[in-house]
């Protein structure tokens, strides 16, 4: 452990608790994660950017969480393969950096996820007014008014975090700059700063669940009265879809605060581990998802491979 008794830290020390015999494989798996991220969630840029029929709202949005999901995991994995192949000292600067770019982009997708809902939720309910409810010009608002609320939200977070004294240690067991593992470890006992954190869950993770939760309880209800059994079909598959991304993303760490709320002890190992899976695996099954459960998505990327190979194929002749 590395001791700092001065009362601010010039660098943090990240050690990501994970048992030695294990770290290899969990490296080679996590490298795995983030090259198939990487080709998914590009193709599905590359898709809808290429193919004008898929630029709608929800493609749009779709398009849009693979940005982000993107960011997110090239904001974490590389340092996570780092910290678990060694010990890394990370700059101060360097790692309030990733502690921004990590809350602001979680906050992003879960603000994404609530519009995303409420679009599928428009049209549904509302599909004869659901072109003009629900336009491109409204998707880029929504996603401009999304930033800007993630940017303001995290104002008090980044003042709160400069005001910590650390004059224990300046060790984050943990894989990556995060605020409640800076808190944690700092000599801060304000109940300021414990408030802001709940405040920013309760604001950007219950709200949104029940927001989404009851959006997918409307389009489901609806969905029985349809006749169509292939409109009921089409629906559902479509909630299903939605439903398993977001549930990838929120499941994860609400376990891991819901059973640090009510008191029971996670190891610093298992702690991790959820950590791991929430900001790793999300990303890269978002695609996949996508890909397999959308017929336009499928469609569009069988005539983009196709495109290529006949391409290739008369280049070579």
């Amino acid at each position: 452990m590395t001791n700092n008794t001065s009362s601010s830290a010039s660098e943090f020390l990240l050690q990501c608790e994970i048992q030695p015999e294990q770290r290899n494989f969990v490296v080679l798996v996590l490298s795995m994660i983030y090259c198939v991220t990487l080709f998914g969630n590009l193709l599905v840029i590359l898709v809808i950017r290429m193919n004008h029929h898929l630029q709608t709202p929800m493609y749009l949005y779709i398009g849009t969480l693979a940005v982000v999901d993107l960011l997110n995991s090239t904001n974490i994995v590389p340092k996570m393969v780092a910290v678990l192949l060694d010990s890394v000292i990370i700059p101060y600067g360097l790692c309030l950096l990733q502690m921004y770019l990590v809350c602001h982009l979680e906050i992003l997708e879960s603000l994404l996820f609530v519009f995303m809902a409420c679009d599928r939720y428009a049209a549904v309910l509302y599909p004869l007014q659901y072109p003009a409810l629900v336009t491109n010009k409204i998707v880029w608002l929504s996603l401009t008014l999304s930033n800007i609320i993630s940017g303001l939200s995290l104002v008090p977070t980044m003042i709160f975090v400069n005001e910590l004294v650390f004059c224990q240690t300046n060790v984050l067991p943990y894989c990556f700059c995060e605020y409640a593992t800076i808190l944690n470890i700092s000599c801060s006992n304000n109940p300021k700063y414990f408030i802001l954190q709940a405040a920013t869950t309760l604001l950007f993770g219950v709200f949104p669940i029940a927001i989404i939760l009851f959006s997918y309880l409307r389009i489901a209800q609806t969905a029985l009265i349809i006749s169509s059994l292939d409109g009921k079909s089409k629906v559902l598959s479509t909630c299903l879809t939605h439903l398993l991304v977001m549930s990838l993303f929120y499941v994860p760490l609400m376990i891991s605060y819901i059973l640090s709320g009510i008191g029971v002890k996670l190891s610093l190992e298992v702690s991790n581990t959820l950590v791991i899976v929430a900001n790793a695996v999300p990303p890269m099954m978002n695609p996949i998802i996508y890909s397999f459960r959308n017929t336009e998505i499928k469609i569009s990327m069988y005539r983009l491979f196709t495109g290529m190979r006949n391409s290739l194929l008369s280049n070579s002749n």
